[in-house]
């Protein structure tokens, strides 16, 4: 009778294991996992174990804190990409520092994104885990409690990580980075478009606390990518006013327009590419193919 427990639970446990891992390969030939998975295939598999592995065995080791007690009934969805450095960097360390805090891996769930390489889907997942999540950046640690989201942390900590872990557990986070992109993704999620072009003015004066020209294209890439043209180019078009001499964000606003069908305007955009940048390429090309439509 005891070996038929220990089989039955044997069993079960390779059950929960065999979850299917889903992968894509990037331009470059490297194989990716793209969707949910368990993280033992990120100390295992040969095609991530070795900067999972090191990140996680370098980083130094965490004593037991009384304030974890306070995350035992919280849940991590962790958004990532195997192809991108900081989530190589950022991940293991978490996973190290909840290991060593006495918390469980079953209150991680982790997602993987895709890359660029497959057109449509940057920084989705196959299964859609990430809509209406306001995903931009990755990794993404979003900390749920009763499935309602109290905090997360946005490509990088603004503090320590473990301090970053604290003063959530704490229940007084720490601001994520990439704030005005954070912003826009929330308010894309509860407004409607009409909503959002009456009050575009509001929009444009909060953008201006953006720290670079990548922050709000980045948000831009994600919906143009995932078909959501309209929010796409509200962001494009903010973000080419106030970088007015950064080619790349007329450029992309150009595309946005052309996915559109905004033939005008996207030839136009593309034209203050090549005012700025006479040598762009992509912007002559995209002109050559609208002024022959």
């Amino acid at each position: 009778m005891k070996k038929l427990v220990i089989l039955i639970v044997i069993c079960l446990s390779n059950i929960s294991f065999g979850q299917e891992v889903k992968r894509f390969e990037s331009s470059r030939g490297v194989s990716h996992l793209c969707g949910e998975f368990n993280v033992e295939v990120l100390e295992e598999d040969e095609n991530f174990q070795k900067w999972f592995v090191k990140n996680y065995e370098e980083f130094p080791e965490v004593e037991k804190q009384k304030w974890a007690k306070k995350l035992k009934d919280v849940e991590v969805d962790i958004y990532l990409g195997t192809w991108c450095g900081d989530s190589k960097r950022w991940v293991p360390r978490f996973v190290k520092i909840w290991d060593d805090l006495g918390l469980k891996r079953e209150q991680l769930k982790f997602i993987a994104l895709y890359d660029s390489t497959k057109e449509n889907t940057y920084k989705q997942s196959p299964d859609g885990e990430e809509k209406g999540k306001g995903i931009h950046r990755v990794p993404t640690f979003i900390f749920k409690r009763n499935q309602e989201e109290i905090a997360r942390i946005v490509e990088t900590p603004n503090n320590s990580l473990e301090v970053d872990i604290k003063q959530i557990a704490m229940d007084c986070p720490s601001k994520p980075n990439y704030r005005v992109a954070n912003y826009f993704m929330k308010e894309f999620q509860e407004k409607n478009i009409d909503e959002i072009y009456e009050n575009y003015s509001d929009y444009y004066r909060k953008a201006y606390y953006t720290d670079s020209y990548s922050e709000l294209n980045t948000a831009g890439r994600v919906f143009a990518e995932s078909g959501d043209l309209s929010k796409a180019i509200i962001i494009f078009r903010i973000n080419s006013r106030i970088h007015s001499y950064e080619p790349r964000a007329y450029s992309n606003l150009a595309y946005a327009l052309e996915l559109d069908s905004k033939y005008e305007e996207a030839i136009e955009n593309y034209e203050k590419v090549l005012l700025l940048d006479r040598s762009n390429e992509s912007a002559k090309e995209g002109l050559k193919e609208l002024r022959n439509k």
